[in-house]
C-alpha cells in the first residue's frame, strides 16, 4: 500500500477582500459614505487548485509576480485558512516565507533560536542539542549573541534558514532561500535540502531561478493569476512557462533531478 501524499489540496480557494475606488454611481457613494461602508470587492488569489505532494517529493512552484505562489505558500504554512475547497496536510510543517518572519527584532539571534524553536514544535532539551548545529550553519560569529535588529538581511536569512532545516520538519516550506545571502551560503543551502530529500522530508519551495527548480525539484506547479496552468515534470513544465513569456527554453541538465 502506497503511503498517503504529504500535501494533498482539491479545489482550494484564497479570497481577500479588496477597498475599491471606483464608485459606480452617486448615490451608492453617498450611502456607502453616509454608512461609512467603504467598497470592497472580492479577488481570488487562489482559486480550483488541486494537486498533490507525495511524501519526500521536492515540489516546485513557478509563475510570475502576483501568480498566487507565496499566497499558496502561507496556506500551507498555515498562516491563510482556505475559503473555498480542502487542504490536508500530514507532518509538521517547517517554513521560511519572509526574510525576518517570526524573529523577535529586540531578541539575541541566541535568544531566537530558542523563540522560533519552540514556536516550531521543539522543546528546550531539543534545541540545546541542535543548537551548535544550527549556530555553526548559520556563520554569524559573534553576532549571534547581537540582537537581530542589527542583522543585514543576508544574516537574517542564514539564520532563519538554519532554524527552519534543524527542527526536523517532515514538511518545509521555502520562498526564494536560494537567492539570499553569498554563493557559499547558497550552495549550504542547496547541500542541505539535498541532505533532507535523502532524509524523505517533503519540500515546497517557490523559486525564480528556473536551473535551480529543474535541478532539485521532481515535479512543477505553474501557477498564473491564481490558477494552476500545468502540473509535471519539470523541464516541460518549465519550458513551457518560458515559452509563455517568450524567453528561450532551458537545456536538459547534464545531471538528472535529485530524487529523494
Amino acid at each position: 500500500m502506497t503511503n498517503p501524499p504529504a500535501v494533498r489540496a482539491r479545489n482550494l480557494g484564497i479570497r481577500f477582500f479588496l477597498r475599491s475606488n471606483v464608485n459606480p454611481t452617486v448615490h451608492s457613494a453617498l450611502v456607502r459614505f453616509i454608512k461609512h461602508r467603504p467598497a470592497k470587492r472580492d479577488f481570488w488569489a487562489l482559486r480550483e487548485v488541486s494537486f498533490e505532494i507525495p511524501q519526500g517529493q521536492a515540489f516546485g512552484v513557478i509563475g510570475a509576480n502576483g501568480s498566487g505562489k507565496s499566497t499558496l505558500l502561507r496556506t500551507l504554512a498555515r498562516i491563510y485558512h482556505p475559503d473555498e475547497g480542502d487542504l490536508e496536510i500530514r507532518g509538521k510543517v517547517s517554513s521560511l516565507i519572509t526574510l525576518g518572519a517570526g524573529f523577535q527584532l529586540e531578541l539575541s539571534g541566541m535568544q531566537n533560536i530558542y523563540y522560533n524553536g519552540m514556536i516550531l514544535g521543539l522543546t528546550k532539551e531539543e534545541i540545546e542539542r541542535k543548537k551548535k548545529a544550527i549556530i555553526d550553519f548559520a556563520d554569524l560569529g559573534t553576532f549571534i549573541d547581537e540582537p537581530v535588529r542589527t542583522y543585514s538581511s543576508g544574516m537574517r536569512a542564514r539564520l532563519g534558514f538554519s532554524v527552519a532545516v534543524h527542527v526536523d520538519p517532515q514538511i518545509l516550506v521555502v520562498d526564494e532561500v536560494l537567492v539570499v545571502g553569498d554563493a557559499a551560503f547558497r550552495q549550504r543551502c542547496a547541500d542541505k535540502m539535498k541532505e533532507l530529500f535523502k532524509q524523505g522530508t517533503t519540500v515546497v519551495m517557490v523559486q525564480h531561478n528556473m536551473d535551480v527548480i529543474v535541478e532539485m525539484c521532481q515535479r512543477v506547479m505553474w501557477l498564473d493569476k491564481g490558477r494552476i496552468q500545468k502540473i509535471g515534470e519539470p523541464l516541460d513544465v518549465v519550458n513551457s512557462y518560458l515559452t509563455s513569456r517568450d524567453l528561450p527554453p532551458l537545456q536538459p541538465p547534464d545531471d538528472a533531478a535529485v530524487t529523494a
